[in-house]
């Protein structure tokens, strides 16, 4: 029978993925129209975010063996908001365009809204059964940060108007999203890091 942290846990894993699942259509159509490569790269990691959350609720009651898969794959997941930067960003270098700066932060602004309170939803299982909700709100914690870039890339847009402060925030974002798989994959192959139940 399951304790009534586990089922509180499991329903906050749920809203946490559907809420990163809303925001990636909001976030993904925006940067699409004002061609913004730090949205595109955030709107992809919001897409990673609502899958690995729902593959975290799927795997509470795995084996450790498995979790440890799991962990593997999660890595893997986390790359795609990288390769999905890169992938924008050259084309950025072949058509050059600047994206509106109030729309950029504005949405960086919403985007922050959403990961804070999936932080504060997160907070209270980082330390519960072993190292998967922690990753969870982990992610959700960095993504935060991405998202004060974002708006700051906005700001900055008002007075330098270049493609720069756009660019190096998604270089940001792919940079810390290549961290997080490496520290995934790391702690998947390791036993002291507490991919157990």
């Amino acid at each position: 029978m399951q304790s009534h942290k586990e089922a509180l846990l499991k329903k906050s894993i749920l809203l946490v993925s559907f809420a990163n699942l809303s925001y990636f259509f909001v976030e993904f159509v925006i940067a699409r129209h004002i061609e913004a490569t730090s949205l595109f790269a955030d709107s992809v990691d919001f897409l990673e975010d609502a899958s690995i959350n729902l593959l975290i609720f799927l795997a509470l009651h795995w084996t450790t063996t498995n979790k440890a898969r799991l962990g593997k794959v999660l890595a893997i997941i986390v790359m795609i908001p990288a390769l999905a930067f890169l992938y924008t960003a050259w084309k950025k270098f072949y058509v050059p365009s600047v994206p509106d700066p109030s729309i950029l932060s504005i949405t960086g602004f919403g985007a922050l809204v959403v990961n804070v309170s999936c932080v504060c939803i997160l907070m209270q299982f980082r330390n519960y059964q072993g190292g998967l909700p922690r990753a969870a709100y982990l992610s959700a914690r960095n993504d935060a940060l991405a998202n004060i870039a974002i708006i700051f890339a906005g700001l900055v847009s008002f007075i330098w108007y270049s493609l720069w402060p756009d660019l190096l925030v998604g270089f940001f974002i792919m940079a810390i999203n290549i961290d997080a798989a490496r520290e995934i994959w790391q702690a998947s192959e390791s036993s002291d890091l507490e991919f157990k139940p």
